[in-house]
């Protein structure tokens, strides 16, 4: 899918207001993420690599959701291919 902040996914199927943007650039797919109910969220928070979005998820401690549920590689290149045709 895509709109005026680029291509993009679902992270969270059943919810709407997050989508996180993709970009491919130089061989490196590259996420953003967007919440409506925190818009700044996507202002102070710039492009990740999916290796940095791994490593921060080893900090996880099961509380909450684990990172890599919404950095979903197979996802972003799912949605970049799509956009491709």
């Amino acid at each position: 899918m895509k709109d005026n902040k680029g291509i993009y996914y679902y992270p969270v199927p059943l919810n709407k207001r997050i989508k996180m943007y993709v970009r491919e650039v130089e061989g490196v797919i590259e996420f953003r993420l967007h919440n409506e109910d925190d818009p700044k969220l996507f202002e102070e928070h710039g492009w990740i690599t999916y290796e940095a979005a791994r490593l921060a998820s080893k900090m996880y401690k099961g509380s909450g959701m684990n990172p890599l549920r919404l950095y979903d590689l197979d996802a972003a290149i799912h949605a970049l291919r799509l956009e491709q045709k």
